[in-house]
């Protein structure tokens, strides 16, 4: 491929590596996925296996990671529980190219409001929902990193100030009511996951059922509260428990009707995200080569 008209992206999970090449307009030209450890060495011989093989020479180069990212968007700055390799790396200076680096959920919000659930968007929220609760913000038709690049953790609101703290001590979270990671915990010891809570649920087991609609119902008190916050025009659901796809959405809009405020009529649209598993690549990728863009245009105002 011809390094200088393509984009890459890749995304580094806990599991998984993936790397995705695009064309400028948003074109998948191809997908890989390597294994993933948390170790720095392995992880930079990872990657770089995954970008020669894309292209030669100095492609535009964006990584996506769990964590909140340094002020020069060059490395992981806080990491802490899961991937503590990418914490501190400068992937740019051990690897020696020019490569930005990104939050994952950010990477996705920004793939999804490119060419996703959100193209066109001006004002969109994403939440991600896996393991934990990620998300994103989207303003004015760009991405809202906040201050110091916290912002869009909105798994982190809380549903009730006198709950257990979860791993950022908010009490009571939305991440903690939703994510993958506590269904042995919500459901009384009895499912591993959410893959064997739905298994249950499908089956008719009632106290399935139930844990599911405490779960749903959060997440709906959650969303609301997002909307009052922000005002969004859509709000886009990505991650491994969206796709429980009619289970999730349609009790989702029953709660939603009765706590959504709608002063205007309308609901705010709570859609699917578009871009699977490859999104923190896809956003990583657009990410890279918006920075490239300014820094050119800022290069040339200088001379």
């Amino acid at each position: 491929m011809d390094s200088s008209k393509i984009l890459l992206g890749i995304d580094i999970g806990g599991t998984r590596i993936k790397a995705v090449a695009l064309k400028q307009d948003g074109q998948i030209l191809g997908q890989r996925i390597e294994p993933s450890i948390d170790d720095v060495e392995s992880l930079l011989k990872t990657v770089t296996k995954l970008i020669d093989g894309f292209a030669a020479g100095d492609p535009s180069v964006g990584i996506s990671a769990p964590g909140i990212v340094s002020p020069d968007n060059r490395s992981i700055a806080w990491m802490r529980g899961r991937m503590q390799a990418v914490e501190g790396l400068d992937w740019g200076q051990r690897l020696e190219r020019n490569i930005w680096v990104l939050n994952d959920a950010h990477a996705a919000t920004t793939a999804e409001a490119w060419i996703g659930a959100a193209r066109g968007i001006s004002h969109a929220l994403m939440l991600t929902l896996g393991t934990g609760v990620g998300g994103g913000i989207i303003i004015n038709g760009k991405l809202f990193p906040g201050a110091t690049g916290r912002a869009g953790h909105l798994g982190h609101i809380t549903l009730d100030w006198e709950g257990s703290p979860d791993i950022v001590s908010m009490p009571g979270s939305l991440e903690d009511c939703i994510g993958d990671h506590n269904v042995y915990h919500r459901s009384g010891s009895r499912y591993r996951n959410t893959r064997e809570l739905m298994e249950a649920m499908e089956s008719g087991n009632e106290q399935a059922v139930a844990c599911w609609r405490r779960s749903v119902r959060g997440l709906a008190v959650g969303i609301a509260s997002l909307v009052n916050a922000f005002d969004p025009e859509i709000v886009v659901l990505g991650g491994g428990i969206a796709e429980c796809r009619a289970a999730l959405f349609d009790l989702l809009k029953t709660y939603m009707d009765e706590v959504e405020w709608r002063p205007m009529g309308p609901h705010v649209p709570i859609v699917p995200a578009q871009l699977g598993e490859f999104a923190g690549a896809i956003g990583a990728a657009r990410f890279a080569a918006l920075q490239n863009d300014e820094n050119h245009v800022r290069e040339r105002c200088q001379t």
